[in-house]
Formats: structure tokens, sequence, C-alpha cells
């Protein structure tokens, strides 16, 4: 599965920058996105985290955001909609 975010709805204004082998994404000066090769990563709160990773195999901890932040596998775990709601809430979290 690739990840693009021209099909995310509902996301005002947003930058890219391209380092190393990612993309990130920010809103003003904070970063709400990551797109790594197999990968993105997401702001999001501590409760909806934790639920998630106990839920999906495919959801861990952020490495970009760590703690404030979750790292999903693009692995079909979730579904398309439930990915860009999560794109959604980490740019009104930014």
């Amino acid at each position: 599965m690739v990840f693009d975010i021209s099909e995310v709805t509902g996301l005002g204004e947003y930058k890219k920058k391209t380092e190393e082998s990612r993309d990130l994404y920010y809103r003003d000066d904070k970063v709400f996105l990551v797109v790594n090769k197999n990968t993105i990563e997401i702001r999001t709160d501590d409760q909806l985290s934790k639920l998630l990773r106990e839920k999906y195999e495919s959801v861990m901890e952020s490495r970009y955001f760590g703690r404030g932040g979750i790292e999903i596998v693009l692995a079909n775990q979730l579904s398309q909609t439930e990915l860009y709601d999560l794109v959604r809430l980490s740019y009104n979290l930014s």
C-alpha cells in the first residue's frame, strides 16, 4: 500500500520537505505527518495511541514523534478511511 496525502480531504495548507528517505509534512512549523517507505507516522494523544497499539499489530510508538505519536505499517490492517481520519487528527493537533 502506498500512502498519498493528496487523497486526504479536509486538510488546510501544509508544506512538504524531503529528508533522507522520508517526506515530512508541516502545518506552520510543526510536523504532522512523516511518510516513510512502508510506514506513516502521525501525532496523536496518549489514550488513542495506547488503544491503537493494543488493537493492531501494525501500530507502534513513533520513532519521529516518540510518545506523542504512532507509526503505522502500511499492511492494510487499518482501512484507508481510518488512516485518513488519523492524518486529519494529526493535522489538527499540530
